[in-house]
């Protein structure tokens, strides 16, 4: 089932997200809608929290879809581990049609649980290690807005604040 995608302002974006305690049929639905959800918004990863669950888990794959073996999931992801920088322009599901260049690490290696609670250790580059900080931030309660500068967010924020008012930010 796809999910709408719950859009910055909403108060469970900002919330640090409830630790995974149960690996049963709910969380396999949960994951199966969540990639649903990521791919019908032509995303590389999403958070539960950007479809309105506070739980601590984030489903990524840098493939679109093409390649069914790369898809993670990350259950109570934590990152061990970060080595180099790389600045690219990132965007956020949650903050439709803004992207801004950020600095992120080149190499991101992240302790989580499968879908089915088995404990892995996975070392991503480039793209999934920006993947890796991007989502576990967003179970932490951050959005990539967090990173930028106080003007590049006030910015941001402001052009959120008048699509609000105009009634086409929902």
């Amino acid at each position: 089932m796809v999910h709408p995608i719950v859009k910055y302002g909403a108060e469970v974006l900002s919330k640090v997200a409830e630790p995974i305690t149960a690996y049963d049929k709910q969380l396999q639905k949960l994951v199966e809608d969540m990639f649903d959800s990521m791919y019908a918004a032509k995303g590389v990863g999403l958070a539960a929290p950007q479809i309105g669950v506070s739980k601590h888990i984030a489903v990524i794959d840098i493939t679109f879809g093409k390649d069914p073996d790369q898809k993670i999931v990350l259950c109570n992801p934590v990152i061990i581990a970060t080595e180099g920088k790389q600045t690219e322009e990132e965007g956020c599901l949650s903050v439709p049609d803004f992207r801004e260049k950020l600095t992120r690490p080149m190499r991101a290696t992240v302790r989580a649980r499968d879908a089915k609670g088995k404990e892995f250790t996975m070392t991503g580059e480039e793209l999934l290690a920006r993947a890796f900080c991007h989502e576990t931030d967003h179970l932490n309660g951050r959005l990539y807005l967090s990173h930028l500068s106080t003007l590049k967010r006030e910015l941001i924020v402001r052009k959120i604040k008048k699509l609000t008012k105009a009634g086409e930010w929902a």
